[in-house]
């Protein structure tokens, strides 16, 4: 089981596009990518909140602005992937495991809309059997809700089972679901070193799955 964002692609520059335009569109100043890399992980309304906080305050935010945002910044985002990449040994990552026989999962707090067309776009669309987003069920990551679902659609045990991910919400819910979870340094951690969530082993690059 695989987290998306952060872990396979680097999706942070399109999220700032999307980010920056909904805040100039509603009269504030953007916040630019060092900030946004921070805000992303937990699915787009809370990506909305801290950036109409301008930081992790978001509980101060009423419903109404967030959802005056989140209609602004959905349809920006909505227009396309076209700064967002793939990271070095993903797709390598991929192929190997289906060529072992590994049944693979995505789990992401990304809204299930955009989901499709971005896998297509970055041609791993094939490799997933299960794909679950940020409002496919009622919780999503840290909540391991997803992680259930998927091991009851594939038939399979805790321990049959491997998460990898890139922040403390993969860790969290990982460890809730009773699977182990490897981490990678380089996703999006709110700029806290993954390491200090204890993950059962750090990667700096996928491909050191098969070392």
């Amino acid at each position: 089981m695989f987290d998306l964002d952060g872990t396979l692609i680097d999706s942070v520059p399109d999220l700032t596009v999307a980010t920056d335009q909904m805040l100039v569109q509603l009269g504030r100043a953007p916040a630019g990518m060092d900030k946004v890399r921070n805000w992303v992980g937990n699915g787009a309304p809370m990506l909305v909140r801290r950036a109409l906080a301008d930081g992790f305050a978001e509980q101060h935010i009423s419903a109404e602005q967030e959802a005056q945002a989140l209609a602004i910044f959905m349809q920006v985002y909505g227009t396309g992937n076209s700064l967002t990449t793939l990271y070095p040994g993903a797709l390598e990552t991929l192929q190997s495991l289906k060529m072992l026989g590994v049944k693979l999962a995505l789990i992401t707090n990304k809204p299930e809309k955009f989901i499709p067309e971005l896998l297509a776009e970055m041609q791993i669309a094939e490799y997933f059997e299960w794909v679950v987003g940020g409002d496919t069920l009622p919780q999503k990551k840290p909540d391991p809700a997803g992680l259930l679902w998927v091991m009851q659609q594939a038939g399979v045990t805790a321990e049959q089972c491997l998460f990898v991910g890139d922040s403390r919400n993969d860790v969290q819910a990982a460890r809730s679901a009773g699977v182990a979870c490897i981490a990678v340094t380089y996703g999006y951690n709110y700029g806290e070193p993954i390491s200090a969530e204890n993950p059962a082993l750090v990667l700096e690059d996928l491909r050191e799955l098969f070392l």
